[in-house]
């Protein structure tokens, strides 16, 4: 019976932490670095740079800093895979390709706030994140040696700081946990997503 009580509280809190959330959502802007990580070592690959525009959204629950954060957000990630390197593109006629694509990103993260520093807070606010973003491929560009997986799921670690309590400054490293393309010819030789991050956003 204790532990029904218990349960229950526990759960009434939880109920009342959620209906007291501060909810909020902004406009979002940033660019991004990104790598291509393969799992054999048979080309070279040069990092490419790339943009990302959207909207995000957070939850904060006030007292204890915790919250979680969203958003909607479309980006371009990509990188030069040099396919003639090796004999069995270079006779193809494939050189140094510029490989990018477009993302649709659904991240959900788990975000932590230093909301106690008497008063400060209201000028500059440091906070981190972390969690998993899911990337629905939207589009890429045409090279018939490379196959896209549509999509892939990504985790997420950042930090950044908040400024007069509407404007965030954030940087983050995305690690790919799938794969984002891969040969036509090797289909052993695959690539995950490797991104660093800084973006801005307003929240209204």
């Amino acid at each position: 019976m204790k532990r029904i009580i218990l349960s229950l509280l526990i759960a009434i809190a939880a109920l009342s932490n959620v209906a007291n959330a501060q909810f909020r959502w902004g406009a979002s802007v940033g660019g991004n670095c990104n790598n291509f990580t393969f799992k054999q070592d048979l080309v070279s690959v040069k990092q490419g740079f790339g943009e990302t525009a959207g909207v995000r959204a957070e939850m904060m629950f006030p007292g204890i800093g915790f919250g979680i954060e969203f958003g909607l957000l479309y980006s371009q990630r990509g990188a030069s895979v040099n396919l003639g390197e090796r004999l069995i593109w270079s006779s193809q006629g494939y050189g140094n390709e510029r490989l990018y694509i477009h993302n649709i990103d659904i991240p959900l993260n788990l975000k932590f706030k230093w909301t106690r520093m008497q008063g400060l807070e209201d000028y500059v606010a440091p906070f981190v994140y972390g969690g998993p973003v899911l990337s629905i491929q939207a589009g890429h560009n045409k090279c018939d040696a490379i196959k896209y997986s549509g999509g892939e799921v990504g985790l997420v670690a950042g930090l950044g700081f908040e400024v007069f309590k509407r404007w965030q400054i954030a940087a983050s490293y995305t690690w790919g946990m799938t794969y984002a393309l891969k040969t036509q010819q090797l289909t052993d030789f695959s690539a995950r997503n490797k991104t660093w991050d800084l973006h801005l956003t307003y929240f209204f």
